[in-house]
């Protein structure tokens, strides 16, 4: 049987357009700049009353987010498809475990975190306002403007949302030195861009954010006696550490000495809460193969995301901090504010 979603003339495998990370926002009158969402990457598809979500990989989103799929239905335009981000909020701030915790076989259970914790879809480009006739070919400003014609429907505080935006330098500038922990970054889209699928046509400039962490252990390269990676943790208010991350940016010149330097000071626990290599479904012979220190060493790194109390992603190593005492390295460095 067809499906009414083939009618729009866009096809569901769309690839999304993306953003090129960059060091500085550009100059200039061409430029919009809009905040950078923390959640899936989403395009919403609707024709009547069949409505499609698919995420960036392509694989469809529609059975794990219920309440958006009805909300989007509910919209007075029957054709559309929109660019956005599938967010959840918690006390304000985007969670993304939240969001992970949605993409679970059981519908009795995607019901009841629908539920309690609902997502909220946030438009930011129009590809389709009227059935047949795509928008990819037309510049940013003409979607923009199609995309607030859809906006006027969706009204406020009922899981939909157009973001923001600004066009003067000054204000995007202050978005990122503000460095909210609720903030992933800019995007900056040049006004006369076509919709380019799969390109990295887009500029993104990320919220990098520091933390002081104590180093609880490493672990060894692959086949070499080099250490390879240190692993990060930070006191909670009981005094355990915690184990939440890792860094692996170390100067390959430095590796040497510094490993001399750690094998100086293995001693068990290393950490003395949460600890690397705990059993999960990811656990591999490796990431449990790791040497614990006494803490003692104290570095600063730059992260980007923090998932469940952890660093999402890899660190950048910016300076050992001899300076700093161990103990202070709290875990509410990693808190939103």
């Amino acid at each position: 049987m067809r499906s009414e979603l083939e009618r729009l003339g866009i096809p569901l495998d769309l690839a999304p357009m993306e953003a090129r990370l960059v060091a500085q926002l550009p100059v200039g009158d061409s430029w919009q700049y809009e905040p950078k969402w923390d959640g899936f990457r989403c395009l919403a598809f609707r024709q009547g009353d069949e409505v499609e979500l698919r995420a960036k990989s392509g694989k469809s989103l529609t059975r794990f987010f219920p309440e958006v799929v009805a909300n989007l239905r509910a919209l007075p335009p029957h054709s559309f498809v929109i660019d956005g981000e599938l967010v959840i909020e918690v006390g304000r701030v985007p969670d993304f475990d939240a969001l992970q915790l949605r993409l679970h076989p059981a519908e009795s259970r995607i019901r009841r975190l629908a539920s309690d914790t609902p997502a909220t879809f946030v438009a930011f480009d129009c590809l389709l306002r009227q059935l047949g006739r795509p928008l990819l070919a037309r510049p940013f400003s003409d979607r923009r403007r199609a995309l607030e014609t859809v906006a006027v429907d969706m009204g406020d505080g009922n899981g939909l949302r157009v973001t923001s935006f600004t066009r003067e330098l000054r204000t995007a500038k202050r978005w990122l030195n503000h460095r909210r922990k609720s903030l992933d970054g800019v995007v900056a889209k040049p006004l006369d861009l076509a919709y380019l699928p799969g390109a990295r046509a887009m500029l993104k400039v990320k919220c990098w954010r520091t933390a002081d962490c104590v180093v609880g252990g490493f672990r060894f390269e692959t086949g070499r006696r080099l250490v390879g990676s240190l692993l990060l943790g930070l006191y909670d208010a009981k005094g355990l550490l915690h184990h939440v991350g890792f860094t692996s940016a170390i100067p390959r010149a430095q590796r040497a000495q510094l490993t001399k330097r750690l094998e100086g000071l293995i001693s068990p626990p290393g950490f003395t809460g949460d600890a690397p290599g705990g059993p999960s479904r990811w656990s591999t012979e490796r990431s449990a193969a790791w040497q614990p220190l006494r803490p003692k060493l104290v570095v600063e790194v730059v992260y980007d995301h923090v998932t469940g109390g952890r660093f999402r992603h890899g660190t950048k190593l910016v300076r050992w901090r001899p300076d700093k005492a161990p103990m202070g390295c709290t875990c509410d460095q990693l808190e939103p504010h």
